[in-house]
């Protein structure tokens, strides 16, 4: 049986000379690598108690879904500024040039409910340490945060030291 970073495609000098691409997308268009990616996130879930799941714009909400799905969690959509159509709170990251931000529903998260926190990569943690702060803002715990792919490198984990951070790939470069 083959691993998900079989499915992987690293694309060299992208967006720059020196960097390798980690692809998700070929993971997405093949079916075995998908029903594989899916499952190895979910089982860095199973066990772990929680309520919601919170998936992050866009390819969290990709690989989140199912896992809320199959564990028979709410879940919960981390969006880009000015997506969602009710009352929300934001918060802002560092982006290498600049900065942006995610927001949530104010009425997502209850005090009290436990937190998953699912995304596709992590890189330096800007993205992710937001949402984390806005789930402890309206009073939920996060009990894990979990990744498809991280590079290391980057050193997005120190940044989200005080949580459970689990990964299913690891790369060791940028």
């Amino acid at each position: 049986m083959k691993k998900v970073e079989e499915y992987v495609r690293s694309i060299p000098d992208f967006p720059e000379p020196g960097i390798i691409f980690r692809d998700v997308t070929s993971v997405l268009q093949d079916p075995d690598g998908l029903q594989l990616a899916i499952d190895e996130m979910q089982k860095l879930v199973e066990g772990v108690d929680c309520d919601v799941i919170c998936g992050t714009e866009s390819r969290g909400f990709i690989f989140g879904m199912p896992i809320a799905y199959n564990l028979h969690k709410a879940f919960v959509p981390i969006r880009k500024k000015g997506k969602l159509p009710l009352e929300t709170i934001s918060a802002g990251y560092e982006l290498e040039y600049g900065t942006a931000e995610v927001e949530i529903h104010k009425d997502a998260i209850r005090p009290g409910q436990k937190v998953v926190l699912v995304d596709d990569l992590i890189a330096t943690g800007g993205t992710i340490e937001a949402c984390a702060k806005m789930i402890e803002e309206l009073g939920g715990e996060v009990t894990r945060i979990v990744f498809l792919m991280e590079l290391a490198g980057l050193k997005g984990r120190e940044k989200l030291e005080k949580y459970d951070v689990k990964s299913v790939i690891c790369y060791e470069g940028k």
